[in-house]
């Protein structure tokens, strides 16, 4: 090689340096446009709690032979309408963990990865955690219940002597923990086009869907999530649903 012939090589790999980050930003640009991720929302299946009519808030109850059998039925749903899912976000309890697992096996996912969090508990129901909602409605009246089960900012009677966690929760403080997630965790997946099951309960569902279909606090009121029915939504390169969800019912 002649010593003439070196700026003639050092400006064809400065040009094919160029032109390679030119292509990578060009696949990137085009992948970010045309990504649509998949949201799937899903309530846990029937609890022996849900079965007596009561309240459960954070304890830490098994599903019912029906609720097992609801979450298996809503994996085999999914799968029936094409639908993956690459990581799986649930609760730390239970009943949502176990819905989880076994949607995840009747999907033939289970391979997936199961990431839990606090954040998606249901909300804390206070002193009202293992009390017959009948009795509580006859003890406190039934509107009052009414609107601290429905109601956007009303706490229930707070737990004495508690052990960790709060000592009761309105669904707005329900709302604030879990948006840390949504932005911190669930959104930046989504955004980075990976198709998400998240499995919690009835009130941490409710906050996030209010949060992402931009529901205001009175309607939300009359917002109820199904027990073991997906709820469905598909995302933009930013993680934002596009649409309100859809529910992917499967009979009885």
């Amino acid at each position: 090689m002649r010593l003439s012939d070196v700026p003639k090589i050092a400006f064809f790999c400065h040009f094919l340096g160029t032109m390679r980050r030119i292509t990578e930003l060009c696949f990137v640009t085009l992948r970010s446009t045309h990504m649509q991720a998949r949201l799937i929302l899903l309530r846990h299946g029937e609890s022996t709690w849900n079965a007596s009519n009561r309240f459960t808030g954070w304890v830490d109850v098994d599903l019912t032979a029906r609720g097992r059998a609801q979450a298996s039925k809503a994996g085999e749903a999914l799968r029936a309408a094409g639908i993956r899912v690459d990581h799986c976000h649930t609760s730390m309890l239970k009943r949502a963990i176990d819905t989880a697992y076994l949607a995840l096996v009747a999907m033939e996912c289970s391979s997936v990865p199961l990431v839990k969090s606090w954040r998606l508990n249901e909300r804390h129901y206070g002193a009202l955690q293992g009390m017959n909602k009948d009795e509580a409605a006859h003890r406190y009246g039934a509107a009052q219940v009414a609107t601290w089960r429905r109601g956007f900012a009303a706490r229930p009677p707070a737990l004495e002597n508690r052990d960790g966690g709060p000592a009761a929760e309105s669904l707005a403080d329900t709302l604030e923990r879990v948006l840390v997630y949504w932005r911190e965790t669930l959104k930046p997946e989504l955004a980075s086009g990976t198709n998400l099951l998240v499995v919690a309960h009835g009130n941490s569902l409710r906050a996030l869907v209010k949060h992402v279909e931009r529901i205001d606090d009175k309607a939300v009121e009359q917002l109820d999530v199904p027990t073991g029915v997906p709820l469905l939504y598909t995302c933009d390169a930013s993680g934002k649903p596009v649409s309100a969800h859809r529910r992917l019912d499967f009979g009885p």
